[in-house]
């Protein structure tokens, strides 16, 4: 049997004499062999601080923008690798008591393992929580008066998000975030980074992120990102993002 291996994100890291790695290797069926795909109920966590997210549709319910095949790899191995390796980042810690906002809000930036493993954690939560198989062309009368407001239309708002997640150089996401003031920003950030980190560019609640790891599209674009990212913008589920933007309005706080 011949297999292509897939690569996921090289990342040696220590915590607490523990090499947490994101070597993931996967292999991947032949071009004659079919690929079965999984059920993403039974991907479950090791025992720790915290679980994986349901993804809460199946691995082909965004097809064709978002193949099964990508879908499953990606929630299956690499987000799982990201929650098992969080948990042990936490262990003998008072973190993991911690909702995961405030442990991205209290990082210590020089902590590698814990930096990357609860950004990757909670940058996928909210990555498949911002895509749906039954979603609307564009926010709601809310959120689209907000998009019209600071960036000047739908258009020009989707332009430029388009292009932040376009020229992140190398891995990494593009966010649309919600800021002290209320006032909507567009941002990008390396690794798995996140707006909620200390030293954030732009600092703020994110209300919808995009992965632009290759991870997230090369099994079906290859190197072809604005594709990818195009096809992201045919499955957002605007309602939840305009549910995220009402929670995140300084007067909800």
């Amino acid at each position: 049997m011949r297999y292509a291996v897939l690569l996921l994100a090289v990342m040696a890291i220590s915590c607490q004499k523990k090499k947490l790695t994101e070597v993931v290797e996967v292999p991947l069926p032949s071009e004659t062999e079919k690929f079965t795909v999984g059920n993403p109920d039974d991907v479950k966590a090791q025992p720790g601080a915290f679980s994986v997210q349901p993804l809460g549709y199946e691995y082909d319910a965004l097809s064709p923008h978002i193949d099964a095949r990508t879908l499953d790899i990606h929630y299956s191995k690499h987000y799982l690798t990201y929650t098992n390796n969080l948990n042990r980042a936490l262990e003998a810690t008072e973190l993991g008591k911690l909702p995961i906002e405030e442990i991205l809000k209290k990082m210590d930036m020089n902590n590698a393992a814990l930096r990357n493993n609860a950004g990757g954690y909670y940058n996928h939560n909210l990555y498949w929580a911002s895509m749906g198989p039954n979603k609307s062309d564009a926010p709601g009368e809310a959120l689209l008066s907000a998009i019209t407001t600071d960036f000047g239309s739908f258009e020009d708002f989707k332009t430029m998000f388009m292009d932040a997640a376009e020229r992140q150089f190398g891995s990494g996401w593009a966010w649309l975030v919600v800021d002290k003031f209320g006032k909507l920003q567009i941002t990008s950030t390396p690794n798995q980074d996140n707006p909620l980190m200390p030293q954030a560019t732009v600092p703020g609640t994110p209300i919808l992120a995009l992965d632009v790891w290759e991870h997230a599209y090369y099994l079906e674009h290859q190197y072809k990102r604005r594709k990818y990212i195009e096809a992201f913008f045919k499955v957002i589920d605007w309602d939840k993002v305009a549910q995220r933007y009402s929670d995140a309005l300084p007067s909800k706080k």
